[in-house]
């Protein structure tokens, strides 16, 4: 089912009597139960012509990067593949409430950073597929990337589905109790790591996030070591073939962040107009981002106190051509840093976009036709958002601890995606159809382990097919 036919969102300004009421009447549309279902459609389009459409808009010399990190495992792919995923999402299932979705809702999404206050904050830190589409989509993504994780700590299959349905019902529990809230009451409430951990079940978990937060905490407050060590000087360092300068792109940089600053207002004017940008260099970042345009800016000030900012390349969201309506937002940057704003409850005062020089809308906004030949966009053309540089080792504290603590994991996942769907989103009507049993938790898992089944297959055809060999390391009989 695409979300053309989805009704539009309620009217939040509605008695809870009367959205509650309609959150369970939506049940006898889509039953709870509808939502296990997953079979791939007949006129499913082949993974790997989605994947090579989007590589068309990517930096030629780093999809190579990208896929040699997809084949690693079928979670690896998950996290590639969300132009995937999007696309086979659009046949499912669709109650009707919407929220602002992640749109890339995996276990690795989620991560700690520091507060302007130096609190450690546990929230979902990607935003590149932003858009508003329905609840259910974030939830199915982030159970499925719990079951391919779990298989690969060596969960067994009723273990790793368990994640899935111990995320979803936490979800659900979170759900209702922001439900009794008042508007501002959701919009402030946050996820404060320290005091979740405390609420950890597996001791060795909890101490040993503990220790993680401390030590990196610790780096956060020392520039993440991106620095040289020359105070007289300062300077970028180079760490290839993560971070590395790229001279040619030095001036389309620089150029960037030039219009970031000149597009900022007054307020936050008068704070960066105290630095000077003095050096730049390129940055690969994670999987399904490599191949756009990332950059780190160091800005001093004339005592050499640094600031780091990343510019990155936002393009279409994977979700939009399977979301009723068009995007108010014809600037990516834009559309990215609004949704961030949406969902974290603690955002970046720094968050910005850049428009192109003549400030048309030059990134397509739907996925064209895998057949087409869409060319890679010039430096002119290329849209950014701009935000503080966060401590990459602080961000994937949850990822790390997840090795040993997947359960305690889930919980911490499944609550804090319902604080960002709640504040987008009518918690009542979506707390009044999830409900407060097990059936759309039992749902949400059934379909999680249905389509990580969907991937290990879409992998194995990936690898195949970009390898010439099968991902037992067999060599292929056919290549597509």
């Amino acid at each position: 089912m695409t979300t053309s036919s989805i009704p539009a969102s309620p009217a939040v300004l509605l008695p809870r009597a009367a959205r509650r009421e309609r959150g369970q009447a939506l049940r006898r549309s889509v039953p709870r139960s509808s939502h296990a279902q997953w079979s791939p459609p007949k006129e499913r389009v082949d993974p790997l012509s989605l994947l090579n459409q989007q590589s068309r808009l990517r930096i030629p010399s780093l999809i190579p990067v990208r896929y040699e990190r997809m084949r690693a495992s079928p979670f690896a792919f998950l996290r590639g593949a969300a132009i995937v995923m999007a696309a086979d999402l659009a046949h499912t299932p669709a109650s009707g409430p919407t929220v602002q979705a992640c749109g890339d809702c995996h276990l690795a999404n989620f991560g700690s950073y520091a507060s302007p206050e130096g609190i450690p904050v546990f929230d979902i830190n990607d935003f590149d597929e932003t858009l508003r589409a329905p609840f259910e989509w974030d939830i199915k993504r982030l159970g499925t990337s719990l079951i391919l994780a779990g298989a690969e700590t060596g969960l067994a299959d009723r273990g790793a589905q368990s994640l899935a349905n111990i995320m979803a019902q936490t979800y659900c529990t979170e759900m209702a109790r922001l439900s009794r809230l008042s508007p501002l009451q959701v919009w402030v409430n946050r996820v404060d790591l320290q005091s979740a951990i405390e609420h950890f079940e597996n001791p060795k978990t909890r101490h040993r996030v503990e220790t993680l937060l401390k030590q990196r905490l610790d780096s956060t407050r020392n520039a993440f070591g991106l620095i040289s060590d020359d105070s007289n000087a300062p300077s970028l360092r180079e760490s290839p073939p993560l971070t590395m300068r790229l001279p040619e792109q030095d001036t389309a940089i620089r150029a960037a962040f030039a219009r970031y600053i000149a597009t900022q207002p007054q307020e936050r004017l008068a704070l960066l107009n105290c630095y000077t940008l003095r050096d730049v260099i390129f940055k690969v970042v994670g999987i399904g981002s490599v191949g756009t345009f990332c950059a780190i800016g160091l800005f001093t000030t004339a005592d050499n106190e640094p600031l780091l900012l990343q510019i990155k390349e936002a393009q279409a969201s994977v979700l939009t051509p399977y979301v009723s309506g068009k995007s108010p937002f014809h600037n990516q940057g834009k559309r990215v840093v609004t949704g961030q704003r949406i969902m974290q409850a603690v955002s970046d005062s720094f968050l910005g976009w850049t428009d192109s020089p003549d400030d048309a809308p030059h990134n397509p906004a739907t996925i064209t036709p895998a057949d087409s030949s869409s060319p890679v966009p010039n430096d002119e053309e290329r849209q950014f958002y701009v935000r503080r540089v966060k401590d990459t080792r602080l961000a994937a504290i949850g990822a790390d601890f997840a090795q040993d603590g997947l359960e305690d994991y889930a919980r911490l996942c499944g609550r804090v995606l319902a604080r960002v769907h709640a504040r987008s989103g009518d918690p009542v009507t979506i707390s009044a159809y999830a409900g407060k049993g097990s059936a759309f938790a039992d749902a949400i898992a059934d379909f999680s382990v249905a389509y990580a089944q969907q991937t290990r297959q879409d992998w194995q055809h990936f690898v195949a097919s970009t390898t010439g060999k099968s991902a037992t390391g067999k060599k292929s009989p056919s290549l597509t």
